[in-house]
């Protein structure tokens, strides 16, 4: 039956496997597996130098679980190392998941992203966590956080290693992600894409790549970048609705 296939849940930078407690709270009956991405949680000792590694990674841990016929769901940076395992047509995947996720950038801006991501990682080396946490939640891609959000997450991020995730920044930076968007367009696979109607970047990639004709079936909930921890029984239910309609 469908409902005995596993869902596998890759978190976001900064955070681990415990950021999807909530909703697989929300989801009896369903096994799931929250991993700790290499660099976060119980895997902080572990580096990768790229997409092509992490994805090796992830069919590892596959494997190690005795997982063979899986669903897949990923939120931002977790969302785009689903992206990249899912394009390399890995024989079990059933269907995929993205909350809040970029398909990848084009070719002329891939240079900039790195110098950008390259900065930051060099603050997470340098400075203390507190410090560089405090202005990373002042992005804007966090606009729907108020000042007391903002503390709460920065709080809930401590336990990170500065020197790993600074290795996972540079590894995955964003201007090393191809891009993806044609391999939406052609897939048969089964893709639903999340996004916040008030993380407006994000919303707008999402709302782009359906313009394009990519093969994505695109939801929205009224929130912000992280969905399934703001609202997570809702984020719950679009996961029961998507694991239903799914093979």
């Amino acid at each position: 039956m469908a409902a005995n296939i596993p869902l596998v849940l890759l978190h976001g930078l900064l955070g681990d496997g415990r950021d999807w407690q909530a909703v697989i709270e929300a989801l009896p009956g369903i096994p799931c597996h929250a991993l700790d991405l290499p660099g976060h949680g119980s895997n902080q000792a572990l580096r990768m130098t790229g997409f092509e590694q992490a994805h090796q990674w992830l069919c590892g841990e596959l494997q190690a679980r005795g997982i063979v016929r899986y669903r897949l769901a990923g939120y931002s940076l977790g969302g785009r190392l689903a992206l990249y395992h899912a394009s390399q047509s890995p024989a079990g995947l059933q269907a995929l998941l993205l909350e809040n996720c970029h398909p990848g950038l084009p070719q002329a801006e891939r240079a900039a992203r790195i110098k950008h991501d390259e900065g930051w990682a060099g603050r997470f080396e340098r400075e203390p966590l507190a410090e560089v946490l405090a202005d990373w939640y002042r992005q804007g891609v966090f606009a729907d956080l108020d000042d007391a959000a903002r503390a709460r997450q920065a709080a809930r991020r401590l336990g990170n290693d500065g020197q790993a995730v600074a290795a996972m920044l540079r590894a995955t930076s964003l201007g090393r992600q191809p891009d993806l968007a044609p391999w939406l367009a052609d897939t048969s696979l089964p893709v639903t894409w999340l996004s916040g109607s008030r993380d407006q970047k994000f919303h707008r990639l999402a709302c782009q790549l359906v313009k394009l004709g990519c093969n994505i079936n695109h939801l929205t909930l009224d929130g912000g970048h992280n969905l399934h921890a703001d609202q997570p029984d809702q984020f719950a239910r679009c996961l029961r609705e998507w694991l239903a309609a799914t093979p």
